[in-house]
């Protein structure tokens, strides 16, 4: 995933630079995951753009990959986190459905369909993942994927019959 997630920083680095965001990068305990390379890339590009797009001049964001246990499962978690403008409680609901914007008046000004992060919850859920939102108004917010962890060979947990897509 260290990869997705560096093509997916690089894609953004000049549009972070351009608005004077600090993008930062976290890569604790890599790993693998099955899946579309160029999907999980726009999926990570398309959290960092949001991030950035609704971050004020000056701000953070911070991308973090590292390898977790979810109960008896291994996951790669990758987190996107700014100190944005955040989202309203009421707004997070419906946050993943195609064609919602937060503010429409916003959304004018700076472009977009609405469908980014839609997006980005089909190609995780295609991908056996999920992902999630924590957010406060005025403090910002973090999108975390999970995606299930590619277990290595010599894993206890693996088998012979594990068949890896590149």
């Amino acid at each position: 995933m260290s990869v997705v997630v560096r093509r997916a920083v690089d894609r953004l680095a000049s549009t972070a630079r351009a608005r004077h965001v600090t993008l930062t990068v976290s890569d604790k305990e890599p790993g693998e995951v099955i899946g579309d390379g160029p999907q999980l890339i726009d999926a990570v590009a398309n959290l960092i753009g949001n991030a950035i797009a609704y971050s004020h001049e000056g701000a953070r964001v911070a991308v973090t990959c590292a390898r977790r246990k979810n109960g008896d499962d291994e996951v790669i978690e990758i987190a996107v986190t700014d100190n944005g403008i955040g989202i309203a409680d009421a707004d997070q609901e419906r946050i993943f459905d195609r064609f919602f914007r937060v503010d429409p008046d916003r959304s004018r000004a700076s472009g977009g369909t609405g469908l980014g992060l839609s997006i980005v919850k089909l190609v995780t859920e295609a991908h056996g993942g999920s992902v999630s939102l924590w957010s406060k108004v005025g403090s910002g917010s973090t999108f975390t994927l999970r995606l299930p962890a590619l277990i290595s060979p010599d894993h206890p947990a693996s088998n012979n019959d594990q068949e890896v897509a590149s």
